[in-house]
């Protein structure tokens, strides 16, 4: 047994990127930032879905081509495959902790 919450360090010099579970197409990960953003000229192109939840902070997810979406505990958003994104804004005096779930439409 593991709590999601728990293994945090004291200090984030880097974001905290851990598998928790993989099998069949699916991948789930904690990922744990303070502070922490995508560089201004990067965007996430990913090759799978992703599904997110905000389990404890903040953060902000910015789109070339639509408006930021602001993300408070318990929020979620389905961002689809190849749909360009980045982390603009993590809260830095706290952790935010993600749940991520990435997977392939059937």
């Amino acid at each position: 047994m593991a709590n999601i919450f728990e293994a945090i360090p004291a200090a984030l010099p880097v974001e905290i990127f851990e598998s928790l579970a993989a099998g069949g197409g699916v991948k789930i990960e904690r990922i744990v930032s303070r502070g922490h953003t995508t560089p201004a000229d990067n965007w996430y192109d990913q090759e799978k879905n992703e599904w997110v939840l905000v389990l404890r902070g903040s953060a902000v997810i910015a789109f070339p081509e639509k408006p930021a979406v602001t993300l408070l505990e318990g929020d979620y958003l389905t961002i689809r495959a190849h749909e360009k994104h980045r982390v603009q804004w993590t809260d830095p005096g706290r952790e935010t902790v993600w749940l991520a779930v990435h997977y392939q439409d059937e």
